[in-house]
């Protein structure tokens, strides 16, 4: 179980009991009692490493200290206190902390003014509003019923010198926060741990007096339920001349809370002593007084010295058995940890809506996640069509380059083909052309030819001679686009001739051979 470190500061005065639960029993691990200036500043995280000159450092008990340093000097006050708790792990810790005036504030409200319990806290806040016109935030505020039936509020002043020694304890430390798990207040822990441990009628008229170092308390029951806790006394042991004071004090309280006697006189605190104890007796002979005992707590961890003046640490002793009755839900006490605190000790730094936010961004992330790993899916299923589709690609690629080949083939066949098919219709006009002329000039052997041709336009020049010109006028008109250009009359040897040009179409012999 973690340990809880219960302190109370009450002045310079800070006492420190480190307890934990074992077998049904509370265990003091370690009491101790620091002379503590509370630091005004923050202390910075690189302070460390003080140098404490003398040696007057020794420790009361099991870890009292009582030293010569500077009180003035905080930093050297939170070295003294984080050297005395340096074989605890402090960040594992749970601190429960006892704070009294004037961090804190009561204010008594009358019953008759509270209506339904859903109610009280809201009308105990408006009544602090209008008696005192201060605005108390309701997680900053407890209450106890008090024995007549009205209510005794409890509320934080703006500065609580307990939250500040913890937080620089931590800061010299280098961390950011310890962990503050309760905040009670030290006359109503009190009140309710000697209720819980003495033996009352419901009519007995109760007074508990705490003696500090400096200051002192008046707690006044009546049965097991909380009276009057009457005002601060600026007496304690350091400045007490005589015990008389007390006792006026006293009748003064008892005065103001309405208590004609007392029944019972419980001390405890810094001065138990058996002189203190007679005195009482000496001034209410009717009363039955007596010391706070701790017969429940497990004190085998402390020295003897420890044990004897373990009434000291009462109001320490009181928080950690109210802390440990609430986690067991024996009882409902107060709890007065302010919501900046709570804040400021929460890992992730969020507001309620931060943490509304959570199941949501918790979804979404969620959602996202599967979202992805689908896409993800269809992802690879499309890159395998992809690789698919290349693969064909390629191949389909490979197959019209062979085609194109094929083609070009083809088409040069084609081409050869019609050069062909071209030459062999030209050689079929020829030949059919040839055929014919040979023909007529076979018929009309006076004609020869000496030149055949043709030009770009198709049209065939003959020129030749002809010794007969009734001869020559029957070949032109044998060819049925023949003209004749020209006939001269030449003189061929011992012969007459004609020379002559004659022109024809190539067309003509075409429709003949088809």
């Amino acid at each position: 179980m973690k340990p809880i470190i219960c302190t109370y500061s009450e002045g310079t005065d800070t006492k420190v009991a480190v307890v934990v639960k074992e077998k049904n029993k509370i265990k003091v691990l370690k009491a101790a009692t620091f002379d503590v200036v509370q630091p005004a500043i923050e202390l910075e995280d690189s302070i460390s490493g003080l140098k404490i000159e003398g040696d007057d450092l020794s420790f009361e008990g099991s870890g009292g200290l009582k030293t010569s340093v500077d009180r003035n000097t905080a930093i050297s006050s939170i070295a003294l206190l984080s050297d005395s708790l340096k074989e605890f792990n402090l960040k594992k810790s749970l601190f429960a902390l006892a704070v009294t005036e004037p961090s804190l504030y009561y204010h008594a409200v009358d019953s008759s003014k509270v209506g339904k319990s859903s109610r009280i806290t809201q009308e105990i806040i408006e009544d602090i509003q209008e008696s005192k016109n201060v605005l108390i935030d309701k997680q900053n505020l407890g209450y106890v019923e008090l024995s007549d039936g009205s209510f005794l509020s409890v509320f934080l002043g703006n500065e609580v010198a307990g939250i500040k020694l913890i937080s620089s304890l931590a800061h010299y430390n280098g961390r950011r926060y310890y962990k503050i798990s309760t905040i009670k207040s030290a006359e109503v822990s009190l009140a309710y741990y000697v209720a819980k441990r003495k033996k009352f009628f419901p009519d007995d008229q109760s007074l508990i007096i705490y003696i500090g170092k400096e200051y002192s308390k008046l707690i006044f029951l009546q049965g097991k339920k909380l009276k009057h806790i009457g005002s601060t006394l600026d007496i304690g042991t350091l400045n007490l001349h005589t015990y008389d004071v007390y006792f006026s004090k006293i009748l003064l309280e008892m005065e103001n809370g309405g208590i004609s006697s007392l029944d019972n006189i419980i001390v405890c605190g810094e001065d138990d002593s058996e002189n203190l104890i007679l005195s009482f007796y000496g001034t209410f002979p009717e009363a039955n007084v007596s010391r706070l005992q701790f017969d429940e707590f497990d004190l085998s961890s402390v020295n003897a010295e420890t044990k004897e003046k373990f009434s000291a640490f009462s109001i320490p002793a009181a928080i950690a058995t109210e802390y440990f009755d609430e986690q067991e839900e024996q009882y409902s006490g107060i709890n007065l940890l302010p919501k900046y605190v709570i804040e400021d000790q929460k890992v992730f730094q969020f507001a309620w809506h931060g943490f509304a936010m959570l199941p949501i961004l918790f979804f979404a992330t969620f959602f996202i996640t599967l979202k992805i790993l689908n896409n993800q899916k269809i992802i690879r299923q499309y890159q395998s069509q992809i690789d698919e589709q290349t693969t064909l690609l390629k191949q389909n690629q490979a197959i019209l380059n062979n085609i194109s080949g094929l083609e070009g083939k083809i088409n040069g066949f084609s081409r050869t083909q019609a050069i062909l098919d071209s030459a062999s219709v030209g050689t079929g006009i020829w030949s059919n052309m040839l055929q014919e002329v040979s023909h007529l000039l076979e018929m009309k052997k006076s004609i020869w030819i000496t030149k055949l041709s043709n030009d770009d336009t198709g049209k065939i020049l003959v020129e030749g001679y002809a010794l007969n010109k009734n001869a020559l006028t029957d070949f032109a008109f044998s060819i049925k686009t023949a003209q004749l250009k020209s006939m001269v009359f030449e003189s061929l040897r011992d012969k007459n001739a004609y020379k002559f040009n004659l022109v024809f179409d190539l067309s003509t012999f075409q429709k003949s051979l088809q």
